[in-house]
C-alpha cells in the first residue's frame, strides 16, 4: 500500500515518523494509515463535511489539518466507536454482511488515534495538551491460545512427506521447537544459521539470536545441501519453493495446512502462528521461565508473554490439591 498519495501533509509526518523513526514494519505503518484514514472519514461525517450521498470510501482526508485534529474532542472517538461497534462493516471487499467490528479490533484503532496525539503532543509538540491521554479502550475478552499437545506434535512431525520433506520438516521443526512467526521464518537467510544459534528479524526489524537444540540442528543438516543442491532466483533465502524463489507466507500457510491434515489433525483449528503457541506452551511447561521465553518469543512486553502462563492447569491443580481442607468429607462418606 502506498499511503503518500492519500495521506494529508500532517498525517504523512505521523506515519514516516513510525516508519523510519520508530522502525515499525510497513504492515504496521499501513495499519496505521487505515485506522486513521476510518476515523478521519467518520469526522468527516460527523462533523456534516461531505455531502450526504458520499460513499464512504470515496472520501478524501488530503485535507485534514492540525486544527482539524485540535478540533476533536474524547465524545467524538467514542461516537466513532459506536460506529464501529454497530455499523462498520465487519469484512471489508466481503459478500458477508456482518455489522460491528470486535472489541480488539476497536481497542486498535483507539491505540492509533492515542498514538497520533501523543506524536503531536510531546514529539513535535503543535498540541499543548493531549485530549486523549484519558481515552478508553475497549474491554475485550482475552482468549487463551490454542495450541497442540506434546503427542499432537510428535504426530504432525511423524507424517511429514510430500515432494519436499525435508524443508517442510525443517519448516514445522523450527516453529515448533523456536516459536517463530511466519515472516521470521520466511525471512530467514542462509547466512542467518551461524553453528548452533539462528539470527532473527522480528516486527520492527529487531534483531534476536535463537539457540538451535539437537532437533533443529539436525533438521537444518539434513535440508541444506538439497538446497544447495537447487538453482534459485533468490540465492539468499534460506527457505525455497519449487521454483526456487524465497517461500511466501501463503505458501508456508498451505503446506503446515496440508501437514496437519496428513497428521490426521483438524486443520481448521490450526495454523502456522498456532505452531508458535506450541512452541511457547511447551517450553513453559517444561520448565522455561517466563522472562527467558519473552526473549524467545520477541516479545516487547512481559504481558503479551504472560497469557501462557495460564495454559498450563498443573500448577493450579497443585495449588487445589495444596489446601488443608481437600481431603475432607461428609462424615457419612468414605
Amino acid at each position: 500500500m502506498d499511503y503518500r498519495n492519500e495521506a494529508s501533509p500532517i498525517l504523512l509526518e505521523f506515519l514516516n515518523y513510525h516508519a523510519h523513526i520508530r522502525a515499525h514494519s510497513s504492515k504496521t505503518v499501513d495499519e496505521y494509515f487505515l485506522d486513521l484514514r476510518t476515523f478521519f472519514r467518520f469526522m468527516k461525517i460527523h462533523r456534516g463535511l461531505v455531502p450526504a450521498d458520499t460513499a464512504f470510501g470515496e472520501i478524501s482526508i488530503l485535507d485534514v489539518d492540525l486544527a482539524f485534529i485540535q478540533a476533536i474532542a474524547v465524545t467524538d472517538v467514542y461516537s466513532f466507536l459506536n460506529y464501529l461497534s454497530r455499523d462498520r462493516a465487519r469484512y471489508a471487499r466481503s459478500t458477508r454482511t456482518d455489522h460491528g467490528l470486535s472489541p480488539t479490533s476497536r481497542a486498535r484503532k483507539v491505540a492509533t488515534i492515542r498514538s497520533l496525539y501523543k506524536y503531536l503532543t510531546t514529539k513535535v509538540k503543535l498540541i499543548d495538551q493531549n485530549p486523549m491521554q484519558e481515552l478508553d479502550a475497549p474491554k475485550s475478552r482475552r482468549t487463551l491460545p490454542k495450541f497442540l499437545t506434546l503427542d499432537e506434535c510428535l504426530q504432525l512431525l511423524s507424517s511429514i512427506d510430500g515432494k519436499y520433506p525435508e524443508r517442510n520438516f525443517c519448516m514445522i521443526t523450527l516453529f515448533l521447537n523456536c516459536g517463530l512467526r511466519i515472516s521470521e521464518l520466511i525471512g530467514l537467510n542462509i547466512t542467518d544459521v551461524r553453528g548452533d544459534h539462528i539470527r532473527v528479524v522480528g516486527k520492527g526489524n529487531k534483531e534476536r539470536i535463537i539457540y538451535l537444540n539437537a532437533a533443529c540442528m539436525e533438521a537444518l543438516e539434513n535440508y541444506m545441501p538439497l538446497r544447495e543442491a537447487k538453482q534459485c532466483r533468490e540465492v539468499s533465502a534460506l527457505f525455497i519453493s519449487r521454483q526456487g524463489n524465497r517461500v511466501s507466507r501463503s505458501t508456508v500457510h498451505h503446506i503446515v495446512k496440508k501437514c496437519l491434515s496428513t497428521a490426521g489433525l483438524d486443520s481448521t483449528q490450526y495454523s502456522s502462528h498456532k505452531l508458535r503457541h506450541t512452541a511457547a506452551t511447551l517450553l513453559l511447561q517444561n520448565g522455561v521461565d517466563v522472562r527467558t521465553l519473552q526473549e524467545v518469543l520477541g516479545h516487547d512486553h512481559l504481558n503479551t508473554t504472560q497469557i501462557y502462563t495460564h495454559v498450563d492447569n498443573s500448577e493450579l491443580r497443585m495449588a487445589a490439591s495444596a489446601s488443608p481442607l481437600a481431603e475432607v468429607r461428609r462424615k457419612d462418606q468414605k
